[in-house]
């Protein structure tokens, strides 16, 4: 007898149909399952076997062949188990094949029946939505991974027992209740605030400006002086994510097999891979095609800590993906284009001791061990980072002095109001902040008065700017009047964006 189950598998982050067709035929017994499985799909069968035995139904002495149609692509993970052992107890006559009708299973068995996580549901329960599926069986671990989910009525499972039960309609299973995105936007709780941040002035207002409206960022100063505080704070200045970017970003995550905490995931990713990072750990891989750290970092924050002790050629692969907003991944087995839209923050020491230029240090590198330090860095990523900030280490007795400061919250609403400006400003264009301008919106959307266009001739003769840095200091002086409100770009706000290229020749001039 034949029985037909519908479940999914992943492609990259989306989600394709697949049909698990069991058959169960007179012969010499075995079982085989074909398809393009991988090592984990075949290895479903002893799975299968024992929860089904575990769990009471018994396995059938005949020979058996599940075919995981399509048949041309790659099947992969743990989580066709249940529709497969459901498959063989339809197959067998147990359960009413009308039963199974828009209906879809998704979850991996434990040798007992029990029905485990798999990674990727929610990017597989959007697809099978949009393929008109009524309803979908799938672990309970992954509930609240699919509360955002609507739709389509989603049951979670904790054993084979309990899904069978179900399909024959012994035992009803109570669905998932969807949460509202703005509930779970008013239950966030920032581990972080800026004003755990005493001084650093001059370079708040320089994340402050990054945030405004998207822009990469590189901190330059002494160990110690709040790099990594500041920047794990940045995500709390950043506007809300649209529903939209955070099912997007969630789907990512889930892909990667990352927890995604309640539902979505409502806070901007914030990711910190270690220096001693692959290219591949960083823009993506593996013999699956899994998504990196970019694309991990999509909508948020990608922050590379002591930025020279990266591998110059990890470095030089985050060109692409920074221009394109995407990386493809291609493998032997796979290949995927992940969507990889982040805001660069790196912070670095000014050479290998970290006190070259400190007021209360002595640097112990010689001439040529400082600039061997520097040259780690090409000149082409430095292109690509708009604000180049030197943050000066505040001495401990003045910390104690300092009052209050300045929480998230405020610096976020000046941010909200810059960045709704924008979204206003190029709604026919599809673009989010200035910092994803092009050449031809930049000149549509960045008028100067003629002081302005004067100072900015001038600065790029005299500091030697490339096209592309010429056209990055356009757009941080875009943010700076946003976020004072002008819809002209002035004289003082090219100004300041000039400070914020200064570095370059300090450093690597």
């Amino acid at each position: 007898m034949l029985a037909s189950i519908e479940s999914c598998a992943l492609n990259g982050i989306d989600g394709c149909r697949v049909a698990v067709e069991v058959n169960i035929s007179p012969g010499i017994p075995a079982f085989d399952v074909v398809g393009l499985p991988d090592a984990a799909v075949r290895e479903s069968r002893e799975r299968v076997r024992a929860a089904l035995r575990n769990s009471g139904y018994g396995f059938p002495d005949d020979r058996l062949t599940v075919n995981l149609a399509p048949a041309d692509m790659k099947k992969e993970g743990p989580a066709f188990d249940l529709p497969i052992a459901v498959g063989i107890i339809a197959a067998e006559g147990r359960l009413p094949l009308n039963n199974l009708q828009g209906a879809a299973m998704l979850g991996e068995l434990s040798l007992d029946g029990s029905v485990r996580r798999v990674r990727g549901v929610l990017p597989m329960a959007i697809a099978l939505r949009a393929l008109g599926t009524k309803r979908l069986l799938l672990p309970r671990e992954n509930e609240a991974e699919v509360a955002c989910v609507d739709g389509i009525e989603l049951l979670p499972v904790t054993h084979l027992r309990q899904a069978v039960e179900y399909l024959t309609g012994a035992q009803p299973i109570e669905a998932v209740v969807p949460v509202s995105y703005q509930k779970l936007l008013g239950e966030r709780k920032p581990a972080v605030d800026f004003s755990y941040v005493k001084g650093q002035k001059a370079a708040k207002r320089a994340l402050e400006i990054a945030a405004g409206g998207g822009h990469n960022l590189l901190m330059i100063g002494e160990p110690g002086s709040g790099k990594t505080l500041m920047a794990r704070c940045l995500p709390t200045i950043l506007p809300d994510m649209t529903f939209e970017e955070a099912l997007e970003v969630t789907r990512i995550h889930s892909a990667a097999g990352l927890p995604v905490g309640e539902g979505l995931l409502i806070e901007r990713p914030f990711r910190a891979p270690h220096h001693t990072a692959s290219t591949v750990a960083l823009t993506g891989g593996g013999t699956n095609a899994m998504p990196g750290e970019i694309s991990r970092a999509h909508e948020g924050v990608l922050f590379l800590d002591e930025l020279p002790e990266f591998r110059r050629d990890v470095l030089e692969a985050l060109r692409q993906p920074m221009e394109d907003g995407f990386v493809t991944v291609t493998r032997v087995g796979a290949q995927a284009t992940y969507p990889s839209r982040f805001m660069l923050v790196c912070s670095m020491n000014p050479c290998p001791c970290g006190h070259f230029g400190s007021r209360t240090h002595v640097c112990r590198c010689t001439p040529m061990q400082i600039q061997r330090y520097l040259a780690r860095v090409s000149g082409p990523l430095l292109d690509r980072i708009d604000l180049h900030i030197e943050v000066e280490s505040i001495p401990p007795e003045k910390l104690s002095g300092m009052s209050d400061e300045e929480p998230s919250a405020a610096i976020r609403a000046r941010v909200e109001a810059a960045r709704a400006l924008q979204r206003e400003r190029y709604r026919s264009c599809g673009l989010s902040c200035n910092a994803r301008l092009d050449a031809r919106t930049l000149q549509a959307f960045c008028p100067m008065e003629k002081g302005a266009q004067s100072l900015m001739k001038q600065a790029g003769e005299q500091m030697g700017l490339s096209n592309r840095a010429y056209t990055r200091v356009i757009k941080v002086a875009r943010t700076i009047a946003d976020l004072a409100g002008e819809e002209v770009i002035k004289t003082e706000h090219v100004a300041e964006a000039v400070q914020y290229r200064a570095l370059d020749h300090k450093y690597w001039g």
